[in-house]
This record gives structure tokens, C-alpha cells and sequence, in this order.
């Protein structure tokens, strides 16, 4: 397939009139369109205004998608203990794939090609099969939770690991290496020490295997920590094997000096989700601190209940924003920054090569966009554009591994209306009571 329009290939390259050429699942050719489509006259041609990597949602919640709404307004674990995990535990493995497909479609539409998916702690296969019929690409991972939750969330701990374990034998490597498996603690307070170094164990056991949690997103959560393992949260993660070069922690917003000092020493990727920790108040993550230390830090929704969108786009433009403010700095987090942060970040922090940019023999996970739109008008500069005023739905176009799941604006992956009926119906059936809450809750 031919691809022609403004290329930004990466966050320092810009092909003003360019194309891409994809054959397979690989980029074949990239740069002047004067130069390449001569060259490829005889392929398909598709064009659109801007061309760009996929974007990589580096923590994704995509089975709360039925959840968008219930629980606006709330602190941390509040949210958590009262509404997200009740939700979860009411969804029967049909709804739960319908969850996914719903998550999952949302990010096609809107131009996030890879995510790294926290899932819930049943019907995992769902979700793993929903993403393998859509055609995106992530590394997911069936949520461990063996302490302070709700009953039926709860689960015996070595259970959880050989259930874990199951999954990787199963998906690791599934749908042409698209899917891949991330063993997923769902965070320390909801962990024994056996079951976070059970977690290590397990991703050591198979190569490629990641570990993706969440950390330090609540000073709630790091007084817990505390009072239970008489350390702050990062330095217990590193004792008991959670830091590393495969490791994926979601938030790290309250972390301390010498916090920082391990995530920079062991290489553990961080993945910053602005519009969630504002909604819940959480706090603002020393984003510019890590960048100046070299820690890889990606970007994230989170999931719907805490954020109310998956669109990459409106989340480039709060993480940008949100450091200026915070810094009192408008230097802070340049455009650049943020657009490394979506797209090749994402990719080192999911553990995918050859992702994030549009190069010649990389990947072909490739977006889209369309900018004949008033607040694109006039454009001087495209990569600005793109952090501060694309939105979601002007993506037009999303493909990946070489495979066209949205054209011209119409998905063509999956019967996107039937997803969204579907989804309609199963939330407006949800048991989301106070009675059901009430029963549910573990809260420490």
C-alpha cells in the first residue's frame, strides 16, 4: 500500500509532502512523495494529511470501559473499593469481551495502534481473544489480587499464578506476536509479598514476559505500603523484584529522591496518566524530573471510569500542560517530549522493536489524521498540531502490523455498531447499587 500526505516520522522528522510504502507487515519506503510514488505507481493509494507512528496507550484499562461515568468525582481508593472493582466483579465473561471490544475499538478509532492493558482478574481470555479479533496490538495481562478485595475478586495466590501462567502459555506470542503477556499485580496493597515475588518469578520463567503495575499513585496508597512493609512503595516493589528493564509502573507520582534514584538505576519504565491523576486528585508526577534522569516514561488514559476518554490525543496535550503549570516553566515538556512520550516510548515501555517511528524495515503500525478542520486552520506547525489540537476523531486511518483496521473513517476490523449496542445494553443492565457496592467492599 501506497501512503501519501504530511509524514511525521518521528518527533524530529517531518516530510512535508511524503509518502510511506507498506508491504506486509513492514514498512518498505519512506520520504519525498516526488521520489516514492513513481517508484510504487502500481500500489494501492490512500491519502490523508498528516501520516504518523501509532500511538501506544502505555496503561490502559480497557474492560472498565462499561464503567465511563460511574464514578465521577471521587478519591483514589474510594473509587476503587466502592465502584471499579464492584464493576468488575459483576461482568460475566461474555460482558467482559464486549468491555474489551468496547476499549478496544475506542483506541482504533481514535489512533492508539498498541496498549499495555491491565485487565481484570477473571475472563481474561476475553479480552485477550477480543484484541486478537480486532487486530490491535498490546501486551496485556490478567490482574493478581490475593489480599484486601472484594470477595469475589479475591483469589487463592498460587491459583492466581498458575491461572497467570495458563495465559502466557496460551497468548504470549499470539495472533503473529501482535499480543503479547504482561504478568499484572494489580498494586501493593492488594498484593502479598508471595504474590509480588511470585510475579517476578513468573515473568523471568519466559522470555518477553513484562510485569506492568501500578505504584505510587496515591499518598493513601504509599501510607499503606508503609504501615505494612515499613518501606515506601517504590523501594518495596525493588525488594521484592518489581523494578527492572521489563517492568511497567502506571502513575509514580508521589516517589522521593531516592525513589527516583531506583527507577533510573534499575530501568524501569514509568507511564504518566495526567488526566486521571487530575480527575482524582492524585497529584502531578515529576515528569520533567524523570525525563532529566533518563527513565523512560510513556504515556496512558488509564481507564474510562478516571478519565472518561481513551483518546491519546486530548492526553498528549494534558501531559504537556500539566508540567508547565506545575514548573511554573513554558519550556517544560515541549511538544517533541510528549509526541516521544506516545508513540516510541510507549513502544520501549510495551517491548516491541522497530515500533513508534516510520522508518524503512520497521513496523507497520501507522496513523492517519485528517486537518481540514477550522482548529487546524491555518497549520504552521504540524507537530504542535498534534499535541496541542488534534483530537481523536480526526483520525481517519489507522493500521496496524501492515493490516488496515480503520480507512477513510470507517472501521473496518469490526462491526463497530454492534459493539456499541452491545455495550449500551450491558451497562444499562450493570448491578451498580449501593447494596451491591456495600457488599464489596475490602477497602484498607
Amino acid at each position: 500500500m501506497l501512503l501519501t500526505g504530511t509524514v511525521v516520522a518521528d518527533s524530529e522528522t517531518v516530510i512535508d509532502d511524503g509518502a510511506v510504502v507498506v508491504s506486509g507487515s513492514r514498512i518498505e519506503a519512506v520520504g519525498e512523495r516526488s521520489v516514492i510514488e513513481p517508484q510504487f505507481s502500481d500500489h494501492e493509494h490512500q491519502s490523508y494529511d498528516v501520516l504518523l507512528p501509532g500511538l501506544v496507550g502505555g496503561h490502559i484499562h480497557s474492560v472498565q470501559s462499561l464503567g465511563r461515568g460511574i464514578a465521577d468525582d471521587t478519591e483514589l481508593l474510594d473509587w476503587l473499593f466502592d465502584y471499579i472493582l464492584p464493576m468488575e466483579a459483576s461482568l460475566s465473561a461474555s460482558e467482559m469481551e464486549i468491555a474489551a471490544k468496547l476499549g478496544y475499538l475506542e483506541m482504533i478509532e481514535s489512533g492508539t495502534t498498541t496498549c499495555i492493558d491491565h485487565l481484570s482478574v477473571a475472563h481474561a481470555d476475553e479480552a485477550f481473544e477480543a484484541a486478537g479479533e480486532i487486530g490491535i496490538r498490546g501486551v496485556l495481562g490478567k490482574v493478581l489480587m490475593d489480599q484486601r478485595s472484594p470477595d469475589d475478586l479475591l483469589e487463592d495466590t498460587q491459583a492466581a499464578l498458575d491461572e497467570s501462567e495458563r495465559l502466557i502459555r496460551q497468548y504470549h506470542g499470539s495472533f503473529d506476536d501482535r499480543i503479547r503477556y504482561a504478568v499484572t499485580p494489580r498494586f501493593a496493597v492488594s498484593c502479598s509479598e508471595e504474590c509480588l515475588r511470585g510475579a517476578r518469578e513468573l515473568a523471568d520463567a519466559y522470555d518477553g514476559v513484562r510485569i506492568h503495575t501500578h505504584a505510587s499513585e496515591n499518598q493513601s496508597e504509599i501510607e499503606t505500603v508503609k504501615a505494612d512493609t515499613g518501606m515506601r512503595n517504590i523501594h518495596w516493589l525493588d525488594e521484592v523484584g518489581l523494578t527492572g528493564e521489563d517492568v511497567v509502573l502506571a502513575h509514580c507520582v508521589w516517589t522521593d529522591e531516592s525513589e527516583r534514584e531506583v527507577l533510573a538505576e534499575t530501568g524501569t519504565h514509568v507511564t504518566h496518566c495526567p488526566s486521571s491523576n487530575m480527575k482524582l486528585a492524585s497529584g502531578v508526577a515529576p515528569v520533567w524530573d524523570y525525563l532529566d534522569r533518563g527513565i523512560n516514561v510513556a504515556l496512558g488514559n488509564d481507564g474510562p471510569p478516571c478519565n472518561n476518554t481513551l483518546d491519546a490525543f486530548t492526553e498528549m496535550r494534558q501531559a504537556s500542560l500539566l508540567q508547565k503549570v506545575d514548573q511554573l516553566d513554558p519550556t517544560a515538556t515541549p511538544a517533541s517530549d510528549i509526541f516521544e512520550m506516545a508513540t516510541i516510548n510507549g513502544a520501549r515501555a510495551a517491548g516491541f522493536d522497530e515500533l513508534g517511528a516510520i522508518r524503512e524495515g520497521w513496523r507497520a503500525d501507522i496513523v492517519g489524521l485528517d486537518t481540514d478542520l477550522t482548529r487546524a486552520t491555518p497549520l504552521h506547525d504540524v507537530l504542535s498540531h498534534l499535541v496541542f489540537a488534534a483530537h481523536g476523531d480526526d483520525v481517519r486511518f489507522t493500521m496496524v502490523d501492515g493490516t488496515v483496521l480503520q480507512e477513510h473513517g470507517e472501521v473496518t476490523a469490526i462491526d463497530a455498531e454492534a459493539v456499541r449496542r452491545d455495550a449500551s445494553a450491558v451497562g444499562l443492565d450493570m448491578d451498580l447499587t449501593e447494596e451491591r457496592r456495600s457488599a464489596q467492599r475490602r477497602k484498607p
